[in-house]
């Protein structure tokens, strides 16, 4: 069964940087992609980021330059770097392994978890 679970949320104000975690287990973690996902209040849930099982990494253009994806395979874990945070970054934050593309939104390995709460405030 696999489980994904989410740390490092938290309320911060808009400039300042948070290190989301993501323990992942029951999953072949090296040779899947891994992604941050987030959704906010009203709104879908959308892609972040995502690295391969090779370390490549894809950022949407609302984060590129301002978070940084990670992944440690001998730990199973997945990490997203945020800085520079906005207001507009404010969500829940989820990882999961997508199925297929690295932007691909339509299948994923796991269930989702609880995610993490980042609030930023102005």
């Amino acid at each position: 069964q696999v489980q994904l679970v989410e740390s490092g949320g938290g309320s911060v104000q808009a400039g300042g940087s948070l290190r989301l975690s993501c323990a992942a287990s029951g999953i072949t973690f090296n040779f899947n992609t891994m992604g941050w996902y987030r959704q906010a209040p009203g709104k879908q849930r959308e892609l972040v980021a995502a690295i391969t099982s090779e370390g490549r990494a894809y950022y949407t253009e609302d984060v590129k330059g301002r978070f940084t994806i990670s992944r440690d395979n001998a730990k199973n874990m997945v990490y997203l770097l945020m800085n520079s945070l906005k207001p507009d970054d404010t969500a829940v934050y989820y990882c999961n392994a997508p199925v297929g593309s690295i932007k691909s939104m339509s299948r994923f390995v796991g269930s989702w978890g609880q995610g993490t709460q980042v609030t930023v405030s102005p």
